[in-house]
């Protein structure tokens, strides 16, 4: 679930320019992710999102990680959710060339172990898009 998360905030960030979310609530049986939008995406570009992301997975990409200094990651990231206190080496997950970020959590190795990626609802309101998904297995 995590990994998926990943791939749809990446792809997020680039198709619309909003960034990464900026809430999330991320569970084993099902995830949402909030993104400040100027208006509701339509159900072709939330499938569209959709499609994509299970592209990814169904490309097997390697799941990778490197350790770099804070200094390092201030000129590469947003460094704003990075808790109080955290160490100087800061932990970089990549997704081949589709995402990466900082991050403590869990993730697979390869994209394939994800499973079947599904927006299963969205709302908008008050300038917020929410994103509700699960994955299924292949």
């Amino acid at each position: 679930m995590h990994s998926a998360e990943h791939l749809l905030n990446g792809e997020m960030a680039r198709r619309y320019g909003c960034g990464r979310a900026f809430s999330a609530h991320i569970e084993r049986k099902k995830s949402k992710l909030d993104y400040h939008l100027p208006q509701a995406m339509t159900e072709e570009e939330i499938r569209s999102v959709e499609a994509f992301v299970n592209h990814v997975i169904d490309a097997d990409v390697k799941v990778t990680e490197e350790f770099i200094s804070q200094d390092e990651a201030k000129s590469r990231f947003d460094m704003s959710r990075l808790p109080e206190g955290a160490s100087e080496t800061v932990r970089v997950v990549h997704i081949g060339d589709y995402d990466e970020c900082l991050c403590a959590g869990a993730h697979v190795a390869h994209t394939a172990e994800i499973g079947r990626f599904r927006i299963t609802s969205s709302r908008y309101q008050d300038g917020v898009q929410r994103l509700v998904f699960k994955l299924d297995s292949k």
